[in-house]
């Protein structure tokens, strides 16, 4: 095992000690925390009482001048996917308990949001973690390694998957196939088509999310 890197990130809502709920935000390849943070106030419609933080992923994007990845896409065989995504899995679950123990929270109040390669990191952590977490919500992701969660799988959190029918950098027929993996292995997935929507999150994905989430830790805010 390698020495995690620390990860830090954007934050908005409650600070440590003073939240009920911890909503971690991953963002996607080439970009950086501060691309998600700006769902932060949408959820915390439902959440009022949460942390949300959206850190940057601990590596340079090595595909632009500029952002960071959880992992490289050079090479877009599988197995080195896997194993990419099985390093960066390292660092995501280090931070993950970083943060529930500065927040004195346990997995049933963790929330994780991801995007596109954040979604992959979301789909592979979450189910190997111990406790399963409240919800998982991704948006324009897909399953890596699906023939392997058979028998790596831990905790069955229920799952939201939110994709666009037009998507042109994560094809949309990866929500069916994780869907199904899902599915089979226990696990409780709901599923919205996007029509029309390219490789990104609108209105009515962010309305599912919001209501997933009041669904599943309550709505608690004040009129």
């Amino acid at each position: 095992m390698t020495t995690a890197i620390e990860l830090e990130g954007p934050r908005s809502g409650r600070k440590a000690g003073d939240a009920r709920e911890l909503v971690i935000l991953l963002h996607g390849l080439g970009a950086d925390g501060n691309d998600l943070i700006g769902l932060a106030p949408n959820f915390a419609h439902v959440l009022p009482e949460a942390a949300f933080i959206s850190p940057h992923a601990p590596f340079p994007c090595d595909m632009s001048p500029f952002g960071r990845q959880w992992f490289s896409l050079q090479s877009r065989e599988p197995t080195a996917i896997l194993e990419a995504v099985r390093a960066a899995a390292e660092h995501l679950n280090a931070f993950i308990d970083k943060e529930l123990g500065a927040h004195g929270l346990s997995d049933d109040r963790l929330v994780l949001i991801g995007f596109s390669q954040g979604t992959m990191m979301a789909l592979h952590v979450a189910p190997r973690r111990a406790q399963a977490c409240a919800a998982l919500i991704g948006f324009s992701g897909m399953l890596v390694g699906p023939e392997l969660l058979a028998s790596e799988i831990k905790s069955r959190p229920p799952v939201l998957l939110v994709h666009g029918e037009a998507d042109e950098v994560v094809g949309f027929g990866a929500m069916a196939a994780a869907r199904e993996n899902l599915t089979a292995n226990g696990v409780a997935v709901s599923a919205l088509a996007r029509p029309g929507l390219g490789h990104g999150i609108d209105q009515a994905g962010i309305g599912a999310a919001m209501a997933m989430l009041g669904e599943r830790l309550g709505n608690r805010a004040t009129a």
